[in-house]
């Protein structure tokens, strides 16, 4: 069966992997933001505050002046070599065995999700996520028609029980370890120890994306995954939190047997990532300037943190239930019994306040009554004010349902 376009007229049509594929809930929920005096709490957004813009500006000029003809021309597909090896040389500090040549530069890591998904599954494979987890990476695979085996997961990341009893010839499993969107969660050491033991015994390979793990407030988060488990972890790593993400730059450590098939997708999808975007990143960050700029990110995402963890505690109902992130961008509400996050986004962007209802981000049996929220991109008292609107809007709702509801 072929599958077309709303017109009966029309010459063109559609592979039948296209019915898999729907618009972002997110990015549909952005459009919201757009309207007058609505304050968002929705987007996964890094606040532009925090955008090094004057060192961007100087680097440009480096690059130009240096090296105009290399920075404007095609060029290796891997990625530019200094580059990758001051990722190399990052990765190997933090325990993963990376050598340079195992490192591909990509646009964002939203690539990377896509080139993964490209290589390693088949229509029927099975792929084994978090509960809830990443709306960006299930779009990403879901084109290549795999089976989602959600694992279930407690306050401190995947339940071990949960991977040992995944299918036999599980192609993956992609796990966030570091202030997961959307949860916010960290996974700490031991647990970290149990995910890899059972993932080895099960034959389960680990997909590992960190793009908030420089983002922790008071203490760093426990070596990753992939030092571990080096040869069974593909890891994922990202500059849009920590520079810009307009840059769409991203990287992979790929271990060995999957680094050809994944550049020759990558070939095939660009040819390369944009050669002068990436020789101003490494302008940037050559002399150690992460070093000082990262820590302003983290006192800044730390104060608007506290903010809406107040304005939360204050204003939101009796039954409403959640947990003060200790890094990252998100905190993960769930409201109280007989409220449903999405069916009260329109009355809460009426009352001028927006987020994203959680159940996008499950990849069975959603949970209705859970909600994202962004604290990085308003002012702390901007975020006091909106959860003071998204509040009275639950509140409302409460007190509108039948008391053997309500109660």
């Amino acid at each position: 069966m072929t599958t077309t376009n709303d017109s009966t007229n029309s010459p063109w049509h559609l592979a039948q992997r296209c019915a898999r594929m729907n618009p972002s809930v997110i990015r549909e929920i952005l459009k919201l933001t757009e309207l007058p005096g609505v304050r968002s709490l929705a987007g996964g957004l890094p606040s532009a505050d925090t955008f090094p813009v004057e060192p961007m500006r100087e680097a440009a000029a480096r690059v130009l002046t240096d090296t105009p003809r290399e920075a404007l021309q095609y060029a290796a597909s891997e990625g530019f070599a200094p580059l990758r090896e001051w990722v190399s040389a990052q990765m190997t500090a933090a325990g993963i065995d990376a050598p340079a040549d195992r490192i591909l530069i990509t646009n964002g890591s939203q690539q990377g999700l896509d080139l993964i998904g490209k290589v390693m599954l088949d229509a029927g494979s099975t792929v084994a996520v978090e509960t809830p987890t990443y709306l960006g990476a299930l779009q990403a695979f879901t084109p290549n028609e795999p089976r989602f085996e959600a694992v279930p997961c407690d306050q401190d990341g995947p339940l071990p029980d949960g991977i040992a009893a995944l299918p036999v010839g599980t192609r993956f499993m992609y796990v966030l370890p570091n202030f997961q969107n959307p949860t916010g969660r960290v996974i700490p050491a031991d647990r970290r120890d149990a995910i890899v033991a059972a993932a080895q015994r099960a034959g389960v390979p680990l997909v590992e994306d960190n793009p908030y793990g420089d983002l922790w407030f008071d203490q760093a988060p426990p070596k990753p995954l992939a030092s571990r488990w080096s040869e069974g972890t593909l890891y994922l790593g990202s500059f849009s939190k920590v520079l810009a993400p307009g840059l769409r730059l991203g990287y992979m450590v790929c271990p060995k047997p999957l680094y050809s098939k994944l550049l020759q997708s990558k070939q095939a999808a660009d040819l390369h990532t944009g050669s002068f975007s990436q020789r101003i990143v490494y302008q940037v960050i050559r002399d150690g300037f992460l070093a000082q700029h990262i820590p302003t990110i983290r006192e800044r995402y730390r104060a608007q943190r506290d903010a809406m963890a107040a304005a939360l505690k204050t204003h939101l109902p009796a039954g409403s239930d959640w947990q003060a992130p200790s890094g990252g961008m998100f905190f993960w509400v769930r409201l109280p019994e007989g409220c449903d996050a999405m069916a009260l986004l329109p009355k809460a962007v009426e009352a001028g306040v927006a987020y994203v209802p959680g159940a996008a981000f499950y990849a069975d049996h959603p949970d209705a009554r859970t909600m994202r929220l962004s604290f990085v991109t308003l002012s702390p008292a901007d975020i006091a004010d909106a959860v003071q609107r998204l509040g009275n809007v639950i509140k409302a709702h409460l007190a509108s349902l039948p008391s053997t509801v309500a109660a």
